[in-house]
């Protein structure tokens, strides 16, 4: 492995820790970006000639901190702050689910306080702890990346102004941020499992801290079931990683080896699933995770559910109305009946202008109708819009498959 790629390993593994702990010190978010981004730029610099250091997470975050203690006593105000800092007694655990030293789960929370929109929320979490990018997180939501600055910003402003606490709450007020840190673990699994964009479909680091996260959760609030949901739907992804690629190259669920997946953590995540949806009506993850479930528990594709799988997407649009779930649905309804999954697809056009998912899909259901000439054509229009390499080269392998031509217009 290239020093290149070591480090860049370390930047989805150690971001978001060393941010967090910045953040705790001084209490200045964007002083804590620009520092951590500093130490990752010195490590580009020095390590390909000095030889990567022995704990090179602890050099990053060492680096990182001098840079902000460095920055600190440059600024006008750098010796108050350095005095406020002195004097600020270390933090106590807020509560005992916490990890010694957790910053991440302080972290967390604090970006999902219930005085900043939902939406903000959601995307500060994504910048510091994952260190998506803005283009990333914009993409995520579906907004222009100018858009999504302005959001970062003013919620690091709301922050700052409003004096919010860098901890986990009390139980008392959990509730209030329920759901938009299940939102954030969500967001940071998915970008782990299926990247938004970049030469790796599969993040392993973020999905990993995902899961993580959605344990602390759990043990966090044993009572509620949707954390639970959740965290019994990221395991059944997650169970299936290692058949997703093979050769850098994506295996679509059909033709997964399915005795490549980890049963073991399937059977644990259907328990889990079992046991939150006795607790009460089941919310927008439970439901998913019953269709993940659904998925896992199939011996073969050839006996998936399509049936039970399109009537659960058909109550989870009724939870939580979005025309990614619709796209889902319109799929698991194509796999029974085609012609009816690509009418709904039809209805998707707009919704989702600009995504490769609507025509990828259109085209998979053209292909199983045999529709080639027709599939081919969705198959070009979803490679010149796919964000990802692996998506892009599996899409030119079905795109060969099925067109003489191959890859020309």
């Amino acid at each position: 492995m290239t020093v290149e790629a070591t480090i860049e390993g370390l930047f989805r593994e150690e971001w978001g820790q060393i941010v967090a702990t910045l953040i705790r010190m001084t209490g200045d978010w964007d002083l804590a970006e620009e520092c951590a981004q500093d130490a990752f730029a010195q490590a580009l610099q020095r390590w390909p000639a000095d030889g990567i250091p022995p704990g090179p997470g602890a050099w990053l975050t060492t680096t990182s901190r001098n840079r902000a203690i460095d920055r600190l006593r440059r600024a006008a105000v750098g010796a108050a702050k350095l005095r406020e800092l002195a004097a600020r007694p270390v933090p106590p655990a807020a509560d005992p689910v916490e990890e010694p030293g957790d910053d991440r789960l302080r972290l967390m929370f604090t970006c999902c306080h219930p005085a900043l929109p939902f939406e903000a929320r959601v995307a500060l979490a994504l910048r510091t702890l994952a260190g998506l990018t803005t283009a990333e997180i914009a993409r995520a939501f579906l907004v222009p990346e100018d858009t999504m600055s302005k959001r970062l910003t003013r919620a690091k402003d709301k922050i700052r102004k409003a004096g919010i606490p860098f901890r986990v709450p009390p139980p008392e007020l959990l509730p209030d941020r329920l759901n938009a840190v299940l939102g954030v673990v969500y967001l940071l699994f998915n970008e782990g499992y299926a990247a938004s964009g970049g030469a790796e479909l599969i993040r392993r680091g973020l999905s990993d801290e995902a899961i993580r996260l959605g344990r602390l959760l759990v043990r966090l609030m044993p009572g509620e079931p949707e954390a639970t949901g959740l965290l019994a739907l990221m395991v059944l992804h997650d169970a299936r990683r290692a058949a997703r690629l093979e050769a850098g190259e994506l295996v679509p669920l059909e033709e997964q080896d399915r005795s490549l997946w980890r049963h073991d953590r399937i059977q644990d995540a259907v328990a889990l699933l079992d046991g939150a949806l006795l607790q009460g009506r089941a919310g927008p993850y439970q439901v998913q995770a019953a269709i993940a479930a659904c998925h896992a528990s199939a011996p073969s594709f050839e006996e998936t559910p399509w049936i039970e799988i399109a009537a659960l997407y058909g109550r989870l649009e009724g939870l939580m109305p979005s025309p990614i779930v619709r796209l889902n649905r319109a799929i698991a309804v194509g796999m029974r009946d085609p012609a009816r999954g690509l009418a709904l697809l039809d209805t998707l056009s707009y919704d989702l202008r600009g995504h490769h998912l609507v025509p990828a899909a259109r085209a998979d259901l053209l292909r199983r109708q045999g529709r080639l000439p027709e599939a081919a054509v969705a198959y070009r229009q979803a490679l010149a819009l796919a964000p990802t390499e692996p998506e892009r080269r599996y899409l030119a392998r079905r795109l060969r498959q099925i067109s003489p031509d191959g890859l020309s217009v």
